[in-house]
């Protein structure tokens, strides 16, 4: 409470060109604090470039979170894999926004249009160093798969999501 977050009134939208510098920033000032963590590729990938995220709009829909002003605070991207499944990839919040309920709204925004798409699972892969979003992920229904990959000398956790109808 009292918190300049919690007087904020925010609109989700889906990205465009125009908005990749911002959600650019928005990646690396929420993921900073885990750097030190990464290595320089994953943190790379992780917070991508202007011009890296460009690329990522022709292959993902991207989501921004937006203060009344226009300032992107909150970004989410997803893939279709199949017919039936879409991946989760680059949830961020703004760390003066964190607790804000801005990522519960961005995750439902997602859900929502991967509900009319007859989206059946969400995917989704982590890291040990975000612990706050694992337990987030957990808390709206997403499990462990079991799965382990590399991202870039780090393990890389799957987790994994069964979509119902509304």
């Amino acid at each position: 409470m009292g918190r300049k977050a919690d007087l904020i009134s925010y609109s989700i939208r889906r990205a465009t060109a125009h908005d990749v510098e911002g959600v650019a920033a928005c990646l690396d000032s929420a993921f900073q604090v885990f750097r030190g963590e990464y290595t320089v590729e994953g943190f790379r990938d992780t917070a991508p470039s202007a011009s890296a995220l460009l690329q990522r709009l022709t292959e993902m829909r991207l989501f921004v979170a937006l203060t009344q002003t226009g300032e992107i605070v909150g970004t989410v991207g997803y893939k279709w894999v199949d017919a039936e499944e879409a991946h989760l990839r680059g949830m961020a919040v703004l760390p003066a926004h964190l607790g804000s309920g801005l990522a519960q709204r961005l995750l439902e925004a997602v859900e929502s249009e991967l509900r009319i798409g007859n989206c059946r699972r969400i995917s989704l892969n982590t890291t040990l160093p975000l612990k706050r979003a694992v337990a987030f992920y957990e808390k709206n229904g997403f499990r462990p798969s079991g799965k382990v990959g590399d991202f870039f000398g780090m393990p890389l956790y799957e987790y994994v999501k069964t979509l119902t109808k509304l």
